[in-house]
């Protein structure tokens, strides 16, 4: 009989990863021999040790079977129900500081702003112990971090990061920003977005780096490289419009975040930096237009954009793979939410079941296959040349997220008046 892993032509333990490393929904448990096989290849010796973290963080957040003790010829006899024979047996290389925290989140603890801080700086940091950052943030992805474990994770980033000073010659600014691993079947539509935004009189920075997977098809910082857009630099101060808006490339700002880019591709599941890297804020922007698959994660958008200094957001909900790009045949649409002066924050959805755009909707969204750089870079070139594709869905989805986009800022301007 040929393996599970044979079939799926990965190791057993990234299959393991990707079978249980989900959140508090969706999971499965892990077939017998598979375990036989992960117990195998770990005793090997062979496996990336933030892999085998995330592994381990994965299953301490899940039911311990019975079957999964098998494990422990790996781990340790004890170590799957006592997470501090865990640590000392997995973990201990990382310093020792870290143990009550790394305890903590295998005991499915949360932290308190100041230790997920302390946590942050470690995670960027170069000391020793991969295998608590892969079961650290593997942990945190699967039972959700709270808006205090994010407030120091986000405060760690920008400590790591240099004092930048980017200003615009004029404002508002706009941050448009979505997933950094991008699409797999469908176009981007970010730069006519942009383009489209800066007519109506704002600047716009689009925040992108490279995929950390687990699509690499294209994302928001190919294509911008393809278009040979304009870069942010961090020794400029002032800028004016481009054609695309200006693109903040993560490495240029925020290199200990770029430097996770192949440790994520490793444990190939989505820690929270696929969440704090859109709303990282270096030049001061207003506005944060950014989107959302997953429907419990639109208020906590919202309040992260605060927490960044942006005072309004926009966030589009289901846009296709997660982008800017809304759907043409589901239900999808935009929360919204201001700030106003006296600190208060207020807020409203706009929804395209609204018979004005009614006009926009299709029974279907196109599955483009292959989707290449190309053709996409071509989309867009023709579209801002012309107005118009001649492709009905990337015609529509683009007038479409303009008018959602354009209603929303309407709506933040008239709350700020």
């Amino acid at each position: 009989m040929s393996s599970i892993i044979e079939n799926k032509k990965i190791s057993a333990l990234a299959q393991g990863v990707k079978l249980i490393g989900i959140g508090k929904h969706g999971s499965k448990k892990l077939p017998d021999e598979l375990i036989v096989e992960i117990t195998n290849e770990l005793k090997s010796g062979n496996s990336p040790t933030i892999l085998t973290g995330a592994f381990f963080g994965a299953l301490m957040m899940k039911e311990i079977e019975p079957s999964y003790l098998l494990l422990e010829e790996f781990s340790g006899k004890g170590s799957l129900t006592n997470p501090s024979i865990l640590w000392d047996n997995l973990f201990a290389d990382a310093p020792a500081r870290m143990k009550l925290t790394g305890v903590k989140l295998l005991n499915k603890e949360t932290l308190t702003e100041e230790e997920a801080k302390t946590l942050g700086l470690f995670l960027f940091s170069d000391e020793k112990g991969e295998g608590f950052r892969g079961m650290a943030v593997s942990v945190l992805r699967i039972r959700y971090e709270t808006d205090e474990e994010y407030k120091g994770l986000y405060d760690a980033i920008v400590e790591k990061t240099s004092d930048l000073k980017i200003s615009f010659d004029n404002n508002p600014i706009i941050q448009l920003a979505e997933p950094f691993d991008g699409m797999e079947h469908s176009y981007l539509t970010t730069p006519i977005i942009a383009n489209e935004l800066q007519k109506s009189g704002f600047n716009v920075v689009v925040s992108c780096g490279r995929s950390s997977g687990p699509k690499i098809t294209l994302n928001t910082w190919d294509v911008y490289k393809a278009l040979n857009a304009n870069f942010l630099i961090t020794n400029k101060t002032t800028f004016e419009k481009a054609l695309y808006g200006w693109a903040l490339d993560q490495k240029d700002f925020f290199p200990e975040l770029d430097k996770w880019v192949d440790k994520r591709r490793i444990i190939m599941k989505r820690p929270f930096l696929a969440t704090l890297e859109k709303v990282l804020n270096p030049a001061k922007a207003n506005i944060l237009i950014t989107s959302v698959f997953h429907i419990p994660y639109l208020e906590k958008m919202i309040g992260l954009g605060f927490m960044a200094g942006f005072n309004a957001v926009i966030v589009l909900k289901r846009g296709l793979e997660g982008s800017l790009a809304p759907s043409l045949s589901k239900a999808t649409g935009i929360l919204c939410g201001v700030k106003l002066k006296d600190g208060s924050i207020v807020t409203q959805n706009f929804d395209t079941n609204n018979e004005r755009y009614a006009s926009f909707k299709s029974t279907t969204d196109e599955v483009i296959e292959p989707l290449t750089l190309k053709s996409n870079i071509d989309y867009i070139h023709r579209y801002l040349s012309e107005g118009k594709t001649g492709d009905n869905d990337f015609d529509l989805r683009v007038k479409l997220a303009i008018a959602l986009y354009s209603e929303g800022l309407n709506w933040i301007k008239n709350q700020q008046q």
